[in-house]
């Protein structure tokens, strides 16, 4: 394998994907719907993982759906020692993704200050370049 692309990244796709199986199919609780696991980080020795959530709804109660995902966490980490061949299975810390909401208010910030330049550049004259 090559240097770039080393076994805890690996590791960390794999995880995502059996968690996002595993969160949509296993699990029973009713706190633990409409998300989507966008990352998982591991660290470099494999024994913890981060695991990056973001809610489908708009306004969603961040609240019982992390006690959910707390609840569900030793029941996640059983079945993916079953799934996966790895001689420790990560502890896992799930941590709510607000990078959505940082990109849309950017995006709201920078939409408000471009209206105002586009109109002023529309009510300027042309103007000939000086020589």
């Amino acid at each position: 394998m090559p240097k770039d692309y080393p076994r805890s990244l690996r590791v960390s796709e794999q995880l995502r994907r059996e968690l996002t199986l595993l969160v949509r199919n296993a699990v029973r609780d009713p706190r633990v719907s409409d998300f989507a696991i966008s990352e998982v980080v591991v660290s470099k020795d494999l024994s913890a993982a981060k695991v990056y959530y973001t809610p489908y709804s708009s306004n969603p109660d961040l609240a019982e759906l992390q006690q959910g995902l707390e609840k569900a966490t030793p029941f996640l980490r059983k079945e993916l020692g079953r799934l996966l061949r790895l001689r420790i299975v990560p502890h896992l810390s799930f941590v709510y993704d607000d990078s959505l909401d940082r990109s849309s208010r950017l995006d709201a910030l920078l939409s408000d200050n471009r209206l105002p330049a586009e109109e002023s550049e529309e009510s300027k004259p042309d103007q000939a370049p000086e020589e």
